[in-house]
């Protein structure tokens, strides 16, 4: 007879092995890229034999998309739904903003996994780019709900366009993370935080 307190040992061991090595794929794949997550490379980086990731992760592609989700789940956790927490309206739109801009230094990372996937897979058909695709499109469109309920508490103008400002929000994120990275410019928060002040400026209500 199987003893239940065994299993759920052996299935807590399991999680706690495929979380440490979905940690060091996100910090791998947010210094080198996605396409350095290889079942070699990062067995190597987490210690592990090939045998035993591969026991966790079956192929290049599943391990690449839950690295993806992973990075995803963090996103959420630090920036997303602490945001959630500002009341309705401008507030909230500019605590989702905000936090989209320093959630890599709050999570300790190199730079942004999504963003760097995003450069990588944009032009390469497959379950990557679709993956990518859908994570970036339901963060679109929660920034845009966002706009949506700032121009319903009256704070933005009825005519404002969510669809403009969700995409020149995300210009504004991808140039800090550019700034920061590429340049190695310590401003690009803040000049990032002033082109955000311009955007929310150019759509709030006239009194």
């Amino acid at each position: 007879m199987n003893n239940p307190a065994l299993n759920t040992t052996k299935h807590t061991k399991g999680e706690a092995t495929r979380a440490a090595i979905l940690d060091a794929a996100v910090r791998l794949a947010a210094v080198e890229g996605f396409g350095a997550l290889t079942i070699g490379a990062l067995a190597e980086r987490a210690g592990m034999s090939k045998s035993g990731l591969f026991a966790h992760f079956g192929s290049k592609d599943e391990l690449q998309v839950a690295t993806l989700d992973e990075a995803v789940r963090r996103y959420n956790e630090v920036a997303f739904l602490p945001a959630l927490k500002a009341p309705r309206g401008l507030r909230r739109l500019r605590a989702l903003a905000n936090n989209w801009l320093q959630w890599v230094e709050a999570s300790t990372l190199h730079s942004c996994p999504m963003v760097s996937a995003m450069h990588e897979f944009d032009d390469r058909p497959g379950v990557m780019r679709e993956a990518i695709a859908e994570h970036m499109l339901r963060l679109n469109d929660e920034i845009m709900r966002g706009v949506q309920m700032t121009i319903e508490s009256g704070e933005f103008e009825p005519d404002t366009d969510c669809e403009q400002f969700a995409f020149e929000l995300f210009g504004i994120v991808a140039t800090s993370y550019r700034s920061r990275n590429l340049f190695q410019d310590k401003r690009a928060l803040v000049l990032a935080d002033k082109a955000l002040d311009r955007l929310i400026n150019s759509c709030l209500a006239v009194a």
